[in-house]
């Protein structure tokens, strides 16, 4: 007996084809086999991004759409290019993917301006700059044009260069109104010399990869470039498109013209990076920019229970430029988002302590756990609590409190203080900030110390007596010397705290950073500030330095099970079973530095960085703010953020500190802290100024501090006025009164 089999490959192809989408919802599924036209895929949190784009590209290979050398696809990071090349080999059969165009903007550029660097006036084995360099050369012409480095330095120097090469523009594109004060005015200047400087070293830096490319590809001289690389890919495939600036917007748009086959994964209400760059508008516009574009929103969340996403589009549905969807799970509905009102920061440190140590109690795992902050001064009182309460963490996104740089160098200067014996704290600050006291001279003092058996401050006393040391040298190392000693006779006469505060402004260490145009300065000066409001807690300067030892002492002694303490920003990609937001109060978040800066823009990003936050939960969100806050020392009063009114009732748990009074989200605080008109009640305001007349939209007011405005804008005892002088400020009807 015999038998026939009939086998058909087209058949067994289009099985393996299925196979790798079969277990995707309808619309991933739409997703990756929309393969013709431009597609923007609307990929909210949680929802299975990647996934959808490493299926697309293995799909687009397995149904012969096009070979591996024609897929153009662009991630943001190292790490998320390597997870897709790991994810696509899998899904392949474990096929090798070296070689593939899969790779960070910055690499693909590199790759693509080694073939055509000639065309920039470069060799194909350019240089690429390192941060560092960059700053050397921003130095050196700084010198050549005289220009004071103290006032202007040159990392600002290299910070607005690399701004002008983010927004696509050579030095002929900059507009000369656009220029600002900075370094003399001169920065064009400097911008065009520094260009000009990088080519005679046959070098670039990293913004230079994507602007010398897309020069390259949008100059009519060089339309055959083009032309190949448009033969080239059949596919460019984008992932986080909500992140990218105007460079790498122009250089995706000139490449994608070939085949208009490209597909951006991304979501709007993820754009927390305007601050670097990052333009949301190129999401949004993405239908005008791509003619007939298909739009497949990814809604259906794979993280997070039925009330933490309500909450989630509650707080987002008030944005007006996003493009909409609305994540739902088809999970259990979970528990309420729980709100909680406090008195003041302390309070809301031991509450969360206490949940902490409670969840710990009912199984669950510190590592499952995190506190999520606007801005990092935030984390001081946190993980003050946590060692109290013996409970490990992990700072992400930087090292801890009393671990950075700026914290340990004002620590430095405190210990000499105290004891100036302290060969290792004068070491770590004697050239800084910088005094032109470099390692020989150091080597030479402790040389002198060990001779004789003394400390580093009695042998710099010694040295100065002699002719060993330089004039110059000398004469800097006994004005430092001078500061000391000044400084050391206040022990006894001021307050500790305020101690500290001078000796940095005497030290010229706060200077220092205010000079600094590095994105973190502003951060580290804000840090400083909290250590300096720290002290206050404490009864002397050496029970505050014996605090810090033994708080280093157990950071050092911390266990692998711990709770993660971050910034919102850090959190953006990240998920945990538990998470704290933490300081929901109006003007720290949202931050009234960003809505100053960029009015309603700044608004809405902050509102983005509120639905990550919330989104980062998969079990319980915790939500907190507090009626008064320690900021730099000083207690300020509290509302709380105009995002906690925006959390929709029926989602949340809401409830209040009981060392307080009952106060609900529309809470009254006047100047002296909470308003004894709601002591031992609870009451919404949310009618007040309707009812009784006091307020309207429109109406002219005065405020102490901001001067007259217009409101334009009631949320019950909150007014949004758009004052003369100040611009758009939220803040209690009690403080203002009618113009």
């Amino acid at each position: 007996m015999s038998f026939t089999i009939d086998y058909d490959p087209r058949e067994e192809a289009a099985n393996a084809q299925a196979a790798i989408y079969d277990d995707l919802n309808p619309a991933q599924q739409e997703a990756v086999l929309a393969t013709d036209g431009p597609v923007l895929v609307l990929a909210g949190a949680g929802t299975g991004k990647t996934r959808v784009l490493t299926t697309r590209l293995a799909y687009l290979l397995q149904s012969n759409h096009a070979f591996p050398g024609q897929i153009l696809a662009v991630t943001f990071t190292n790490k998320a290019a390597q997870e897709m090349k790991e994810r696509i080999s899998t899904l392949m059969g474990g096929v090798p993917v070296e070689g593939w165009w899969l790779g960070t903007f910055h690499s693909l550029a590199a790759r693509m301006l080694r073939q055509h660097a000639p065309l920039v006036g470069l060799e194909s084995n350019y240089t690429i700059l390192d941060a560092d360099d960059q700053v050397r050369l921003c130095k050196q012409l700084l010198e050549e044009h005289q220009i004071d480095p103290k006032k202007n330095p040159p990392r600002g120097v290299s910070d607005n260069i690399s701004s002008w090469k983010d927004k696509g523009k050579n030095p002929t594109d900059v507009n000369p109104n656009e220029v600002g004060d900075f370094a003399d005015g001169k920065m064009l200047t400097l911008y065009t010399q520094y260009q000009q400087r990088l080519k005679i070293l046959n070098a670039c830096d990293f913004g230079d990869l994507l602007l010398h490319m897309t020069t390259i590809l949008k100059d009519p001289k060089n339309a055959t470039v083009l032309d190949d690389y448009h033969r080239r890919f059949k596919y460019v495939l984008v992932d986080e498109y909500q992140d990218t600036n105007v460079a790498q917007y122009l250089w995706l748009r000139l490449l994608a013209k070939g085949s208009n086959n490209i597909c951006c994964v991304g979501d709007d209400d993820q754009s927390i990076y305007g601050w670097r760059g990052a333009e949301v508008d190129n999401i949004l516009r993405f239908e005008k920019d791509f003619a007939g574009a298909k739009v497949v929103r990814l809604e259906q969340n794979y993280r997070s229970t039925g009330h933490i996403l309500a909450a989630a589009n509650g707080v987002i549905d008030n944005n007006a430029d996003r493009l909409g969807k609305n994540l739902f799970t088809t999970e259990e509905v979970g528990e309420k988002v729980r709100v909680r009102g406090f008195w003041d920061g302390p309070a809301e440190a031991r509450w969360v302590g206490e949940e902490v140590e409670s969840l710990q109690g009912k199984g669950l795992r510190l590592n499952d756990m995190a506190v999520l902050v606007r801005t990092g001064f935030q984390m001081r009182e946190f993980e003050e609590r946590f060692i109290q309460l013996g409970l490990s963490y992990r700072v992400i996104g930087g090292p801890r409190f009393y671990e950075r740089k700026e914290i340990r160098d004002a620590l430095a200067y405190l210990r000499v203080v105290a004891q100036e014996n302290d060969d290792l704290a004068l070491e770590r600050i004697i050239n800084t900030p910088k005094r032109g006291i470099g390692g020989t001279t150091v080597k030479n003092l402790y040389k002198h110390a060990r001779s004789k058996n003394i400390s580093l401050y009695q042998s710099i006393l010694d040295l100065s007596q002699t002719d060993e040391l330089k004039p110059k040298i000398k004469g800097t190392l006994m004005k430092l010397i001078d500061d000391f000693e000044r400084w050391k006779s206040l022990v006894s006469t001021l307050h500790h705290a305020e101690l500290a505060s001078t000796i940095l402004d005497d030290s010229g260490y706060n200077e220092m950073w205010k000079l600094d145009k590095a994105p973190d300065a502003p951060g580290r000066l804000e840090n400083l500030k909290e250590l300096v409001s720290a002290m206050s807690d404490f009864e002397s300067l050496q029970e505050f330095l014996e605090h810090i030892a033994l708080v280093l002492e157990n950071q050092n002694n911390s266990s692998n099970d711990s709770i993660t303490l971050m910034t919102l920003h850090a959190a953006k990609g990240l998920e945990f079973k538990t998470v704290f937001l933490v300081g929901w109060e109006e003007g720290l978040f949202p931050s009234q530095r960003s809505m100053d800066e960029n009015g309603q823009k700044g608004l809405e990003e902050e509102r983005r960085l509120a639905y990550v936050g919330i989104t980062r939960a998969r079990e319980k969100s915790y939500i907190s703010y507090v009626a008064n806050r320690r900021i730099y020392g000083s207690w300020v009063n509290s509302i709380p953020s105009r995002f906690v009114d925006e959390l929709p009732e029926e989602h949340i748990d809401l409830a209040t500190d009981t060392g307080m009074a009952q106060m609900g989200r529309t809470s009254h605080w006047d100047s002296s802290g909470f308003d004894a008109k709601v002591s031992g009640r609870n009451l919404d305001l949310s009618q007040k100024a309707t009812t009784d007349g006091e307020f309207t939209n429109g109406m002219r007011v005065f405020h102490d501090k901001f001067g007259n405005g217009t409101i334009i804008h009631i949320d019950g005892s909150k007014l949004d006025i758009n004052f003369d002088h100040a611009g758009a400020k939220r803040v209690m009807d009690s403080f203002v009164s009618k113009a």
